[in-house]
Formats: structure tokens, sequence, C-alpha cells
């Protein structure tokens, strides 16, 4: 099912004059497939003047002239959708520019629109500006406007019930009392350790726990801090949502809507990439990981396994965390203070108490461990994975695979091992062009495969 928009009604502007909140009523697919409605507390006003976009004169017009400098000509409605900005108010800049002889028409573009082009005196200041900045994509939205519209969409603001929780997670196996303390964990929105032996599901918890809040969030494409930018929306990292009356509906088009993002990270992390991230050639800043996890969730994955030391990472996340803010340096020295609104889980193989010592582990309010299934639960769940795989399944044939390939080796049961098991078969059966079916010879073959010995 796709998702609608129903409604969009705008409410008075706030006060900072380039954001309001407008109501947006959202309907997304449940776990159970079934519609429902999901209310979006914010949306991006769309800017009536050149106050509105909360840039100054000289931010629009560096970036028309960077965007004719590269592309030789364009019309005027070329360069507003190039920036995301209406026409009306890029109409008065290009008149400003050409008043200043940095800008001329070179012809028409069809029914009010021209096609423009720099002159020799704008080809020189345009070049000066590339040095500097080479960025002339989407324009960019303020420092403040972004926190505004962070603390509008706050996850603080947002609370489950279990009801919502049990139909995120119904296709994992999650007994009662692990889904409260994950549920009373998410709701305290501050930190939480997920722990216990490798392919219990910790990693896919983690990357569903944000999608119980069932909302979308906007950000912006490009934030600007005291002149120097930086680039928030990353494609590899957030997932835009494509809705069609989204399209003819008026809104700050500087912003995008996304999901809530789960931005994980693993034993690559460092401490680099929890900071503002400087390109010298471009002169733009990456934002750090926990900026582009705002409103959602941070999964620090194989916690303990980080280049750097465990406590140095705590100390670098731990005060944001309780404060829910973050500071980060500028290129410039300056330090910024921005919002630090996600939930923050570490993931990890290993004991918490054999990482941090007790101080830090008291400072993260929730330890939750992730255990393996039982007998029955394994059984269950490989003849269900079976069944939707249209593979026979035969419960003497995974009597055989326990008592023959689990329990003299004390191999302990994992919840992703029915999984991987069937995958092999599947392959193993499909090679050789033989009917799909769990028995003993399959089993054979995957486990072969699988352990390796292990």
């Amino acid at each position: 099912m796709t998702d609608s928009l129903t409604n969009l009604t705008p409410s008075p502007v706030s006060a900072n004059g380039n954001l309001g909140s407008l109501e947006v009523v959202l309907s997304a697919p449940s776990a159970a497939e079934k519609e429902s409605v999901v209310p979006v507390r914010f949306v991006p006003v769309e800017p009536q003047t050149s106050e509105d976009l909360g840039l100054g004169d000289a931010d629009l017009e560096s970036l028309v002239l960077k965007l004719l400098l590269y592309r030789g000509t364009m019309s005027g409605r070329g360069i507003a959708e190039q920036l995301q900005v209406p026409r009306p108010i890029v109409v008065e800049v290009l008149e400003r520019l050409r008043a200043e002889l940095l800008i001329a028409i070179k012809g028409s573009s069809g029914l009010e629109d021209y096609i423009f082009q720099l002159t020799e005196a704008g080809y020189d200041r345009g070049h000066r500006l590339a040095k500097q900045c080479s960025y002339c994509g989407v324009a960019p939205v303020p420092l403040e406007a972004y926190i505004h519209g962070i603390e509008q969409q706050s996850l603080q603001q947002s609370r489950l019930t279990i009801d919502n929780l049990r139909a995120t997670f119904s296709d994992l196996r999650l007994d009662a009392t692990f889904v409260s303390q994950l549920g009373q964990a998410i709701n305290d929105g501050r930190g939480l350790f997920l722990y216990g032996p490798p392919g219990n599901g910790k990693t896919s918890v983690s990357e569903l726990v944000v999608n119980s809040f069932g909302e979308f969030v906007w950000i912006p494409h490009t934030i600007t801090v005291d002149g120097e930018l930086v680039r928030l929306y990353d494609p590899r990292s957030h997932q835009a949502v494509d809705i069609p009356e989204l399209r003819e509906a008026k809104f700050d088009r500087r912003w995008i809507l996304i999901h809530r993002p789960t931005i994980i990270v693993g034993g690559e992390l460092t401490m680099e990439q929890l900071d503002l991230q400087f390109n010298g050639q471009t002169g733009i800043c990456e934002a750090p990981v926990q900026m582009r996890a705002n409103c959602g969730a941070l999964v620090i994955d194989d916690f303990g396994r980080q280049r750097m030391p465990t406590s140095e990472l705590l100390n670098r996340l731990i005060v944001p965390m309780e404060k829910h803010l973050d500071y980060l340096n500028l290129s410039s020295g300056r330090q910024v203070s921005v919002p630090f609104d996600m939930l923050l889980v570490f993931s990890t193989n290993l004991e918490p108490r054999d990482l941090v010592d007790e101080a830090f582990l008291r400072r993260i309010p929730y330890k939750i461990e992730v255990n393996g299934p039982d007998r029955d639960e394994f059984l269950d769940l490989f003849v269900e994975l079976a069944g939707k795989m249209g593979c026979q399944c035969e419960k003497t044939s995974l009597d055989y695979l326990l008592e023959t390939h689990y329990r003299p080796v004390n191999r302990p049961l994992r919840y992703c091992h029915p999984r991987d098991l069937l995958r092999q078969i599947r392959n193993f059966c499909k090679f050789h062009d033989r009917p799909l079916e769990v028995s003993r010879e399959t089993l054979d073959v995957a486990v072969r495969n699988y352990f390796a010995g292990l």
C-alpha cells in the first residue's frame, strides 16, 4: 500500500519567521498491513520572501553565480528548481545580479522566463566564490531553523504502546519480558545496551526499533552555520519518502521528508566520524553520524571492537546523551551546539561489565540481554521458515539435525541458524535440480558448508 498525504493545512508561522507548524496526516502501512493514520507534527512552511529563507542576499547570489559558472546557461525556472527556492524569490536575485552587470539574458525560455549567462565580471566573481566553496545545490537552511525543526519532531515527544512495539516486531520471535524491557528503554529515550551471543537478532532489533514510532520526519538537505555549510541529507543513511500528493503541496522544498533514520556504525567507527568533517576541496562539511541520526536511532554495533578505546567513545557520547545537546567543531575553530535527539543503542556480543566500569554502566540506564532460542522455539522457527520457502520438512529430520550436529559438539542454538541452513539447502537443491526438502543428506551438506568445523 502506498503512503498518501490526506490533509495539509497551514498554521501560523513561528517566531523565527521562516518555519512554522503544519498539520499533516500521512497514512502508512502498519506491520499488520492495515491502513493507519499517522500524524506528523511539523512541516516547513514555504517561504514567501527572501527574509523567510533566513539567508542573506549574498548567500543566494553566490549560489546563482556558481550555478551559472558550472552550467553555462540556465533558465530562471531551472535555477529555482536546482536551489529549491520559490521562483519569485529567485527572480529578485536575478534582477539584482543583472543590475550589477554580473549576469545577462541570452534569450527567451517560454512564457515570462529567460535564459541567463554570466558576464565577464560575473565569471570572475563566480570563479572566486567557487574556489572558496564549490557547493551550488539546494539552498541551505539556517541552523536556528534546523534546531526548531528537530525540537518539533523530537523523539522525546513520541510515546509507544506495547501494541505498537508488538506490531513492529511481529516477524521476530521475542518474548513478552524482552518486549516490555525494550519498550521502557525506547520511551525513556536515552540509551541502552543490547548484549548476548551473536546470531540472535540484536542487529535486527536495533534496525527495527525506530519503526515502532511509525512517523516520518523532515530534515534539510544542507545547513548554514555562520556562513559554513553542513551537508545533512545523505541517501546512504536516509530513506526519502515519495508521496505523490506531496509533489504538488506547498512547503519549504529545502527540506526533505524521510523515514525516521536508523544509523548503524560498527567496528569502523572512528572519533573523526563523530565531528564535522570538512572537505577542503569542496569547502563544505559533512554531518557526523550522530547528527544524521537525529529524531531516530544511532546503533553502535559490535561495541567494544572499535578502533578507539571504549572509554573514549563513551566519554564522547555520554554527556550529549544525558543533556540532549552536542557540541561540534567548525573549520573556523568555533564550536556550535546542535540537538542530540536520538535513541542510542550499544549492541555487543560481550558482557557490558567487561567493556566499561560501573560508573559508565550506571549512566546507560537499560541493559537488555538477547538470548538464543530453546529447543522448541528453534524447531518451530525451522518449520515455519521452511513452510514459507515451500520446503518439505519432517520433524524426524530436525531431530536428526539436533542429535547429530548440535548435541555431540555442544553447539548453541541461534535464531539465525534455521534461516541460514535453509538457504544452504535451497541452493544445494536448486543446483542439483532436486526437489526442495529438508532431509538428512541436505542437512549434512548445509551443516558442512555453514559451520565449517565451528
